[in-house]
């Protein structure tokens, strides 16, 4: 726990005598931070603890990529030992890949990284994806007159909006100028930002270990868009080639310089100072696309679409807190049908509830037919939690929640199915009718673009859909999650999207569990906010 200076214990006190100390009791505990070792060959060193006496320091000196390698061969994929690659951390740069991409690829629940936000920054020089269309011109016209619409509307919003919000807030005589024109500028992209379509060019960075690289590879070359089975391969090259090194240009000049006074030692440090390091070329060599979650996708939304029978889409809160009334069995084959259709949790709850407990079990084997050896369990078998939040939101604000990793998180795919949301400061304004002529031009680009017979045209319609555009996800967590995140999203410097989320997710608690409901400290979203504060 952390000691405040008044109460810090005396280390130097706590230390034992030495004497009468017996021969064989050692307190010498040694911590040391480790730096400058390949990522494999740090997994290696780490794994050898279970093996060997050897302290870090002696494992490193004799450890080589040649024998990091020969061992993970043998130890990683022959034995199975997987953890081994939980120890190689590596970081990435993944530059100018649409927003469509970018939500694929964080997707997963081991994951640390960070994107450009839409919220603080111009998007409007940032470019967009376009997708090869093949011999499909009228479709590809389509897509670019959609895109560009779509940009021009972001671009007249952003502008709009930060004069009317001059009009309504004067500059306080204690804030500087450019600050308030800062503030009031990222309050206009709040609203502006709804207009984005997926296509929206954006960049992120990550550090990932090398067992979740592997899976988030695998899972990018399994899926039907072009762009982000491309985005596998650039991951998976990136792995096993050489890394860039951002001294790489001072180390080759001190070489150089180096060179000219001493030949002989410039070649003896060219071995450490210009060594290219590739960061996992062992551990991710084998990441192919996976045949279980291909096959299981196409089996499942086959059964959804079936098992569903065309039924209407019954209406929706923003949030709905589905309590616990189906058994296990139950709750995994309807979460198995959920994330292949575009339903609600609670009517394909109620349906695969009322099938009856073989047609339930021929579901969940549907789920695990297709498993091979070293296949996890789809996500959607993560079943049993006390808490399951449906949430029906716009996929601006959808974004800062599928941040929160410390529970299980279905998406169903992204359709214009469940209409758009309006936002915040535009109703009323001259800018509502931009606002909603753009979503309903967007979303009939994309009703056209999804009928084509061409499955990639059909799969890329998702692209000129706008940040503003409704999506459904479930979110499973326990108590303490379902508290943290209602405390954080809804405090007052964050997006009102969200933050209404994480109002309705209290207040759903609230009404189901009223005696734990008190130990939040959630922020009523109708108090009003200051523009000039963020």
């Amino acid at each position: 726990m952390p000691y405040s200076g008044r109460d810090m214990p005396d280390l130097q006190a706590e230390l034992p005598s030495t004497q009468n100390v017996p021969e064989h009791s050692q307190n010498r505990t040694e911590v040391f931070a480790v730096h400058g070792a390949d990522p494999e060959v740090l997994a290696y060193a780490m794994a050898k603890y279970s093996r060997s006496a050897l302290s870090m320091k002696e494992s490193l000196k004799e450890i080589s990529s040649q024998r990091a390698e020969q061992f993970l061969n043998t130890f990683y994929f022959q034995y199975g030992h997987r953890s081994i690659a939980d120890l190689a951390h590596i970081a990435f740069a993944i530059e100018r890949l649409s927003l469509l991409a970018a939500i694929e690829l964080v997707d997963e629940q081991r994951w640390d990284g960070q994107e450009r936000s839409t919220r603080y920054q111009n998007f409007r020089k940032s470019g967009w994806y376009l997708p090869e269309f093949g011999a499909e011109a009228p479709a590809r016209a389509r897509y670019i007159e959609s895109i560009e619409s779509s940009f021009a509307a972001y671009h007249q919003v952003a502008d709009g909006m930060l004069a009317i919000y001059k009009q309504q807030v004067a500059c306080p005589p204690e804030m500087k100028p450019e600050a308030y024109e800062r503030t009031l500028r990222a309050r206009a992209f709040d609203v502006a930002r709804y207009l984005l379509p997926l296509a929206t060019n954006t960049s992120l960075g990550q550090i990932v270990n090398a067992r979740t690289l592997e899976t988030q590879i695998s899972r990018l070359l399994s899926h039907p868009v072009a762009e982000i089975r491309q985005l596998g391969e650039s991951l998976r090259e990136a792995s096993s080639n050489p890394a860039w090194n951002v001294h790489s240009g001072d180390l080759a000049g001190l070489q150089k310089r180096i060179a000219e006074s001493d030949p002989e030692l410039a070649e003896e440090a060219r071995a450490m100072l210009t060594r290219e390091v590739r960061p996992a070329p062992t551990l991710v060599k084998y990441a192919s696309p996976n045949y279980y979650q291909m096959e299981s996708r196409r089996e499942l939304a086959q059964a959804a679409s079936e098992i569903m029978g065309g039924a209407p889409i019954a209406e929706a809160p923003l949030v709905d807190l589905v309590e616990k009334t189906e058994s296990l069995e139950a709750e995994i084959a309807a979460t198995l049908l959920y994330a292949h259709s575009h339903y609600s949790f609670r009517q394909v709850r109620d349906t695969v509830a009322a099938l009856g407990e073989a047609r339930c079990a021929e579901i969940v084997e549907m789920g695990v037919r297709h498993r091979g050896r070293h296949d996890e369990l789809l996500r959607e078998f993560s079943a049993g939690q006390a808490l399951r939040f449906d949430i029906l939101m716009d996929i601006g604000g959808f974004r800062d929640m599928h941040r929160h990793r410390r529970c299980t998180q279905i998406i169903q795919r992204l359709t214009a199915l469940h209409g758009f949301d309006e936002p915040d400061g535009i109703a009323g304004t001259e800018l509502a009718p931009v606002f909603a002529q753009a979503l309903t031009a967007a979303h009939a680009a994309y009703a056209e673009l999804a009928a084509s017979a061409t499955p990639e045209t059909a799969s890329s319609a998702a692209y000129v859909l706008p940040l503003a555009t409704r999506c459904r996800a479930l979110f499973k967590m326990d108590f303490a999650e379902s508290l943290y995140i209602s405390e954080l999203r809804s405090a007052p410097q964050g997006h009102m999207s969200y933050r209404r989320v994480a109002w309705e997710m209290y207040q759903a608690v609230e009404r189901q569990h009223p005696a734990l409901a008190r130990h939040f400290r959630a922020t009523d979203v109708h108090e009003p906010v200051d523009l000039l504060k963020r």
